[in-house]
């Protein structure tokens, strides 16, 4: 409710891609959140076009063709790459935010009681921890891959690459004897982590030759993506089909 932006059912909309792992972020907080009816949602084509993102038929909420419309609407003057996750204030007409760490925790704590508190995210008791290990998976994983996808320098790939599979052994010896990475309740970490690993088999391990190991030859890590695919709502905020037809 910062910012004269109010916690209200029907106000806010939400810009995804289904390739995209940051994007995902935020469409499983919405889910586990249990804000789907609270919060509506656009998906652009997993193809990027010369103009960028694209619906596939006009958005409903602002009629646009491209993201980047989406972007100009909040401001005119704006340049620069327009991305996604969008929030977006359909009262004030303009984006909230488009930082899906931002997001994901106005979604698990900033919308009061219109949310489920059925998970909680950032729990207090574990934040240092979380904080300390998002900002580890982040530069070795998350954006790891690509780092060694679109490395311009053999150097530069193989520091990449060095820095994902240190990432993934430490995963895998953290989950031992563990549902989550932080025991038994799930976290936004885990959510962080879920998104990489789930596209790095079908995507990263051949188009971007993270390809040392895939997922599936790690057991704690396999188990691991399995059990949050399982956890009610995740599946359906996963498209194979979309993340292989982006990449």
């Amino acid at each position: 409710g910062e910012a004269g932006f109010a916690a209200e059912a029907a106000r806010y909309h939400l810009y995804v891609a289904l390739i995209c792992p940051w994007a995902s972020r935020t469409l499983i907080g919405r889910t586990l959140k249990g804000l789907e009816e609270v919060i509506s949602v656009s998906i652009v084509e997993p193809e990027l076009s010369a103009e960028g993102w694209r619906f596939a038929q006009p958005d409903p909420i602002n009629g646009a063709t491209y993201m980047h419309e989406i972007y100009t609407k909040a401001d005119p003057e704006v340049s620069g790459r327009a991305t996604v996750p969008v929030l977006w204030d359909k009262t004030l007409g303009t984006i909230v935010n488009n930082e899906s760490a931002d997001i994901l925790r106005m979604l698990n704590s900033g919308f009061g009681e219109l949310a489920s508190n059925q998970y909680y995210l950032y729990p207090e008791t574990f934040r240092a921890e979380i904080d300390a290990l998002n900002d580890y998976i982040y530069p070795r994983l998350n954006n790891g891959v690509y780092r060694a996808g679109f490395a311009t320098t053999q150097q530069a790939y193989d520091e990449a690459y060095a820095d994902v599979f240190e990432a993934l052994d430490t995963l895998e010896d953290k989950l031992e004897g563990k549902s989550f990475l932080f025991g038994e309740a799930l976290t936004e970490t885990d959510i962080r982590a879920f998104v990489t690993l789930v596209r790095f088999d079908a995507a990263y391990h051949g188009l971007f030759k993270t390809n040392l190991k895939r997922i599936a030859d790690y057991p704690n890590l396999q188990a691991y993506m399995l059990r949050v695919l399982d956890v009610p709502g995740v599946r359906a905020t996963v498209d194979i089909d979309h993340i292989k037809r982006g990449y």
